[in-house]
């Protein structure tokens, strides 16, 4: 039987190293990343980080367009996998022209929020995601469909519900109200 001294002494090396994880937690996410030549920063949201972001301005563009900024200005969080501007250009030609318009804002919207997932899922919450999927998780996106996540080779890929395959090549970039993963390639619904 425990005396209350060592039963209060185990508790409080208990709450100890809980708060030691979490600030070791909070720390990793302090980290400024760059992308696309800017400082991500973790005290600001997903939008004011994306502007500066030369990588970006296309899903900036994309995202204005399609009536987002507030959403993912809010508090979240959300996991976004954002495409570059060189994976916009993978896109046949004129797509992004036509998609900006206000006429297709409903499938920009479709398009842009299949890039969402609510919460914030760092790599490591994906990777463990992916080993409790033996292999695979599926990520249901804002939009309503899934993705589906693997590791290959070391790399987070993503396949879309049309098959088509996206890279991470920038992982964990926090931020305020989420984190952010950089893709290669467009995902579509």
């Amino acid at each position: 039987m425990k005396t209350p001294t060592r039963a209060l002494g185990a508790a409080l090396l208990a709450v100890a190293a809980t708060l030691a994880t979490a600030a070791g937690a909070e720390m990793m996410h302090t980290k400024t990343v760059t992308v696309g030549g800017a400082p991500m920063y973790p005290s600001k949201n997903i939008v004011e980080n994306a502007v500066n972001s030369k990588d970006h301005t296309t899903l900036v563009t994309a995202v204005k367009a399609a009536g987002l900024v507030d959403t993912l200005s809010g508090p979240g969080p959300f996991t976004v996998f954002a495409p570059t501007n060189a994976a916009f250009a993978k896109l046949p030609a004129g797509t992004v022209d036509s998609l900006v318009k206000p006429e297709n804002k409903d499938t920009l919207t479709k398009i842009l929020t299949y890039h969402v997932v609510s919460g914030a899922m760092d790599s490591k919450a994906i990777a463990a995601a992916i080993k409790a999927g033996g292999g695979t998780a599926t990520l249901t996106t804002v939009q309503g469909e899934p993705l589906t996540a693997r590791m290959v080779g070391g790399k987070l890929m993503l396949t879309d519900a049309k098959g088509g395959m996206s890279t991470a090549t920038i992982k964990d970039v926090y931020q305020s109200n989420g984190v952010i993963h950089v893709v290669d390639t467009v995902l579509m619904p």
